[in-house]
């Protein structure tokens, strides 16, 4: 068996596997703050590329960006106690407003205790909500669409870097609409803006629909959300909408004089994606060498190695230098990579980094002109030699076409993990036989008792039902 970067490989042991990538791509580390994670410069610029593009696509639907405080009055999540169930167990509280040195060490001052405690914002629809009762008066402010990019906290029992870590980063929309019709055409409007950009962009095809009542949005009357599938067979919730009806704005107060003259509730939204999109990239596209970044979301497209020695390494570097100049007056995201580390090392290096294409240049290829080019999605299978000029002229058509066939290969794998069943029975069969993957199978076969014993004894739930028919539902192990 040939020799992976990675140990354990995916097949040995997939949670392990996943750790390891993101400390071999260097993308991030667990944070001393615990359940915390620190996203390292290069995790980061992903991370930058993944918002910046997203930013752009949600901008493009009128929404305006906006920032909130991070403590909320507790008193605010009070006005919405069925929203609120669904986060109790993980908000984080804040009491006191100072510290004094007892007995050798800072702890909370007993005399500094807060007449009302504060909530580190697990999500922020209560306190926008306050504040667009008051910013909203009349159907001509309407509608209101409002975004905010920021960190918010829920005391994760079980952290896991991007995935679930008790701080992680996200945007937030929060939108307003005078009619409940215009609502849910907003919450699957935004529903696609997620489907559109997690497919062009992170090169991640989906399941898609909208969830069960058993499983939407705390306080929501519809939930509309994007189901991945993992290469372990495990679906990831990453980015949902949801309808809120008129639950918050009666809680809040949120209304407005129609153009009747009469003062009416509005309807509201809200639907976010989080910095969990990083796990999913990593969890979709990785490989027993490490990380393979979809071309637009990777910080440098290109990385360009010079193969020298030491009485060649001006030359090849400079040179190396000149062919990055020239990639990069055609608008691509190059290294050149003229460190002194060995040149097997570099190698390895961006590959486990997931660059998409890899140059090399040895004095061979500088003499002649030419270069020697590798995809990181399929490997040796892509190398080939082409000239400089070539590869200036195609370079941009070839990412393009890397990212097309990374989500075709996506796609074709998702077919081969969702499994048509008749019945529970023939579920319980296929995870009885240690099949991976989601079950596609009648809603009303789970609306049992039996379901629920399946559900505690294979730690499957409904993920959501089937956008080309609601009467189906899709079941998996989930993260």
């Amino acid at each position: 068996m040939s020799k992976t970067a990675i140990t354990p490989t995916r097949a040995e042991n997939f949670s392990e596997w996943y750790q390891n990538v993101i400390t071999a791509a260097d993308l991030a580390e667990n944070s001393p703050s615990a359940g915390s994670m620190t996203i390292k410069p290069y995790g980061w610029a992903v991370w930058e590329l993944m918002r910046d593009e997203l930013e752009r696509r949600i901008k493009a639907e009128g929404v305006k960006n906006v920032q909130f405080p991070t403590l909320i009055p507790l008193e605010y999540f009070n006005k919405e106690a069925e929203h609120v169930e669904g986060f109790a167990k993980e908000c984080a509280v804040v009491t006191h407003h100072r510290l004094k040195i007892i007995d050798g060490k800072l702890q909370p001052d007993p005399d500094s205790k807060l007449t009302e405690a504060y909530v580190l914002r697990p999500t922020s629809e209560t306190i926008i909500g306050e504040a667009m009762s008051r910013w909203i008066q009349s159907y001509r402010d309407l509608p209101m669409k409002l975004n905010q990019w920021t960190s918010v906290f829920r005391w994760e029992m079980r952290p896991r870097i991007f995935l679930r870590s008790r701080e992680f980063f996200w945007q937030e929309g929060h939108n307003v609409f005078a009619t409940a019709k215009e609502a849910d055409a907003d919450a699957k409007r935004m529903h696609k803006v997620y489907n559109d950009y997690m497919s062009q962009v992170l090169a991640i095809d989906s399941v898609t629909g909208e969830k069960t009542p058993e499983e939407r949005f705390a306080g929501a009357d519809h939930t509309y959300t994007r189901e991945q599938i993992m290469q372990d067979g495990k679906a990831l919730q990453v980015g949902t909408s949801h309808d809120l009806g008129q639950h918050f704005s009666k809680s809040f107060g949120i209304k407005f004089l129609g153009s009747d003259g009469k003062l009416e509730y509005a309807y509201t939204t809200s639907w976010g994606t989080t910095s969990r999109m990083l796990g999913s990239v990593i969890m979709t596209h990785g490989d027993d060498d490490g990380l393979v970044l979809p071309p637009m979301i990777a910080p440098h497209q290109i990385v360009i190695v010079p193969i020298i020695r030491d009485e060649n390494t001006d030359a090849l570097n400079e040179y190396a230098t000149k062919v990055g100049s020239r990639l990069s007056a055609v608008g691509l995201r190059v290294l050149v990579d003229t460190s002194d580390m060995r040149t097997a090392d570099k190698m390895w290096k961006w590959i486990k980094h997931g660059v998409p294409l890899r140059v090399e240049i040895g004095m061979r290829e500088m003499e002649s002109g030419v270069v020697t080019i590798t995809r990181r999605d399929i490997g040796k299978s892509s190398q080939k030699t082409v000239s400089v000029d070539e590869l200036v002229s195609g370079a941009s058509v070839l990412l393009e076409q890397i990212q097309s066939d990374m989500l075709a290969a996506v796609t074709v794998r998702n077919k081969t993990m969702i499994h048509e069943v008749a019945d529970l029975k023939a579920m319980e069969k296929g995870l009885a036989d240690g099949k991976i993957g989601f079950f596609r199978l009648p809603y009303t076969a789970t609306l049992v008792p039996e379901f629920d014993i399946l559900m505690e004894k294979y730690k499957v739930s409904r993920r959501c039902l089937d956008d080309a028919d609601p009467s189906f539902v899709f079941v998996a192990k989930s993260y």
